[in-house]
């Protein structure tokens, strides 16, 4: 059952991931990944949770222990999806890739279908006004999201291969599209990858994942020689081309053939590319490659030309193939069952027309069915995602960092429990995949582009950073601190080997360093070793919020900004907030947000908001005279609207805040944001406004003076559900006004 009066804590974590996650959806590289689908999914899900959840922080009521296991559970998957998502890069594994992200996705929906199941059992001890959209809509509409098992098909499919039956083309394309292995290019880097992974089961003795990866890496070779059959029906020659003629990486005839160092021939322009890439190993033996010359190999190409002579055949160009928008072409034709077709159209929470397609319903997969959602259902969950849901609080959208100029890092999850509602295959590959770091680390060899290692080599050598670190000399230092930020850049597991290495002490110390640079890097490390939410209490524990509030002083500008996000990293835990708030670091997270950089302005104003949700800390943020310049950053010139006004809307809940707002001149540039913000804009700045009206009757008339009424009027019916709801509440309350004061 529901408690009162107790402290929220995992509630608003998991309210910040869910924001965080939503706020990827603008990531240019997130349309290409592999796994996009599956993003929707989860936003899905997160547009559900998330007014019920602000509902619940907004009220007196606090989560049991239970239910708030139940977020503390929800908010590490949320926040595992939106690393992994923001981890993508071209060169990881996508098989893994895409297996890691289902199983995420799969624990997301299971941990949300539980906690609207815990909120509908003490439904009973809730305020009537928080439950709406009905948790029993909610339950029902989460089982609707899509659930399919890329990982059933592969398995199956290796099963089929064990017998000696298949793969057919059908299940290759199916795979291929399901994990986005759409271009030979891309099927050729995989299984690099894949080698370089059977390569280090192997070393480890791990002979159950090594004959699993060897399973893979055959499918795979399947789906390169499907490759080539499908270009050389469309090569357009009367003959069948020789294929020592076709460039294995292009598939197309050779023009210019060399030879690297492994004895293959490729067309200089695409093997040109590889290298290019980073790629040191040759694509159709996979091999390490020990430099990048290539021979001409004169043989090949006299004989490519006397056949083309002889049958009437034009060379192409090379360089335009390269120099094309697909230069290695998509030849993967998508398949046409419904399965796929699901696939391609997952859940979203849209209407048809923002689809693009008004005529058929959506339909959603599930444990390789497909099931079909007529109109009415769609039309209940758009009218339940656009319920107003009653509670005070506000929206923002506060983005957490990695190091700038960085990929995030994906995290390393424990391993997931089995599906027990797919067949026993499935559950058998589940126990066969490859341990959580291959997941992570999929490198390509050892040698090549990769700055990882094996965990032990890893430990070896932080070990030995770590003593320089502690070293008399500047210059072994500089060289330790440089090498643990690249450590710690992309790698989870790193992460994790470094702090159990004891590194963090060490660092912690080299905060105080009169070095720029070791400063720099030092407090870059415990942003980029912060991400993992085990560190972050042992970065808080080992003494590092003073130093950190020292160099966030007295540091250059990028260590000033890594050290207010580092302290915004550790104060998502609850106690931090206090902590952080006593040790002084609010007064100069206030001179960085009024003089820094605007990446810093930005660092300030999310670590000032995460503090400010401490009450206690609000004031302190007010008297540190943070008002005057969230209402100067309301310029939208200043490109900070957004994170100064949820700012702002958080300070205006305090006596001190209304004050501070309406002295700044803060009533007509929050007009201005109702009237041409964005919809959280207009949301937030509107809250800020109703408390400022109701704290005196001259902000009051001040507020109606500035124009208000008009943009007020057309939020309630254009703006977000609670942005309507505020919008009326304050025309409603500057009715009453009036009303008194002909009365009076």
């Amino acid at each position: 059952m529901m408690e009162v009066n107790m402290e929220v804590s995992w509630l608003r974590v998991l309210l910040d991931n869910i924001s965080s996650y939503l706020s990827i959806s603008s990531m240019d590289t997130l349309y290409s990944n592999p796994a996009h689908k599956y993003y929707t999914r989860g936003e899905d899900i997160a547009k559900l949770l998330q007014p019920v959840l602000e509902n619940l922080v907004g009220s007196d009521a606090s989560p049991s222990e239970l239910l708030n296991n139940g977020f503390e559970e929800l908010s590490q998957y949320v926040d595992e999806l939106r690393e992994q998502f923001q981890s993508w890069e071209p060169l990881f594994s996508r098989i893994f890739y895409v297996l890691q992200i289902e199983s995420l996705a799969t624990k997301l929906r299971e941990s949300s279908l539980e906690v609207f199941q815990l909120l509908k059992h003490c439904e009973q001890h809730l305020p009537a006004d928080l439950v709406s959209p009905s948790f029993e809509d909610c339950i029902e509409l989460v089982k609707l999201v899509g659930r399919d098992e890329v990982s059933y098909t592969i398995d199956l499919a290796l099963i089929d291969q064990k017998e000696g039956n298949g793969p057919t083309s059908e299940v290759l394309v199916k795979i291929a599209e399901s994990v986005g292995l759409r271009s030979n290019q891309e099927i050729l880097i995989e299984g690099v990858v894949l080698a370089s992974l059977k390569e280090n089961a192997e070393l480890t003795e791990n002979n159950t994942e090594a004959e699993f990866i060897e399973g893979l890496i055959s499918l795979i070779t399947h789906m390169h020689d499907h490759l080539t059959n499908i270009k050389q029906s469309q090569l357009g020659c009367s003959v069948p081309v020789p294929p020592d003629f076709r460039c294995p990486l292009s598939l197309e005839l050779m023009t210019d053939p060399v030879i690297v160092t492994s004895g293959q021939t490729y067309e200089r322009a695409f093997i040109e590319k590889w290298f290019d890439m980073g790629l040191m190993v040759c694509p159709k033996t996979r091999q390490p490659l020990t430099q990048t010359s290539l021979t001409p190999n004169f043989i090949v190409k006299a004989f490519i030309s006397n056949w083309c002579e002889s049958n009437n055949v034009n060379l192409p160009d090379p360089l335009e193939l390269v120099q094309s928008s697909q230069p290695f072409p998509l030849l993967l034709e998508p398949a046409s069952d419904d399965d796929d077709e699901c696939d391609s159209q997952p859940l979203s929470l849209v209407d048809e027309s923002e689809r693009g397609s008004s005529s058929s319903p959506m339909k959603i997969g599930g444990n390789g069915r497909t099931e079909s959602l007529d109109a009415t259902k769609c039309e209940k969950l758009r009218q339940v995602l656009s319920r107003s849901v009653s509670a005070p609080g506000i929206v923002f959208e506060l983005d957490t960092k990695t190091e700038r100029n960085t990929t995030p890092p994906a995290p390393a999850p424990s391993p997931a429990p089995a599906d027990t509602s797919v067949s026993q295959a499935r559950v058998e590959t589940v126990r066969r995949l490859p341990s959580a770091r291959h997941f992570h680390h999929p490198g390509i060899i050892p040698a090549t582009i990769r700055e990882t290692g094996s965990s032990s080599s890893i430990e070896s050598e932080v070990k030995k950073l770590i003593e320089d670190l502690k070293s008399s000399s500047l210059e072994a230092q500089r060289e330790a601190t440089a090498r643990i930020r690249i450590l710690s850049r992309n790698s989870t597991d790193n992460r994790i080997v470094i702090a159990r290495c004891g590194a963090i002490d060490s660092l912690v110390d080299l905060l105080y360093s009169t070095d720029e640079r070791i400063q720099a890097d030092a407090v870059t490390c415990l942003l980029n070793l912060s991400i993992n939410d085990n560190n972050k209490s042992v970065i808080a524990d080992s003494g590092a919020i003073e130093p950190l509030i020292h160099v966030l002083r007295t540091g250059n500008q990028e260590a000033k900004e890594n050290s207010a996000a580092t302290l915004f990293s550790l104060s998502v835990i609850e106690e931090n907030k206090t902590k952080i708030g006593e040790a002084g670091a609010i007064e100069p997270l206030v001179e960085l947000l009024g003089n820094g950089s605007l990446r810093g302005k930005k660092d300030a104003a999310t670590a000032l908001f995460n503090l400010s949700i401490h009450h206690e800390n609000k004031a302190k943020v007010i008297e540190a005279g943070a008002v005057r310049y969230l209402v100067e950053l309301m310029d939208p010139a200043a490109g900070m609207v957004e994170k100064a006004v949820v700012v702002l809307a958080n300070l205006a809940t305090v006596k001190e805040g209304k004050v501070a707002i309406g002295e700044e001149g803060g009533i007509p540039v929050l007009v201005e944001v109702v009237e041409l913000g964005s919809a959280r804009g207009k949301e937030n700045a509107t809250a800020a406004l109703l408390q400022l009206s109701m704290h005196s009757q001259r902000f009051c008339n001040s507020i109606i003076r500035e124009g208000a009424i008009p943009p007020l009027v057309a939020l309630t019916k254009s703006g977000t559900a609670r942005a309507k709801e505020k919008a009326h509440n304050l025309l409603k309350y500057f009715k009453s006004q009036k009303q008194g004061q002909r009365r009076g």
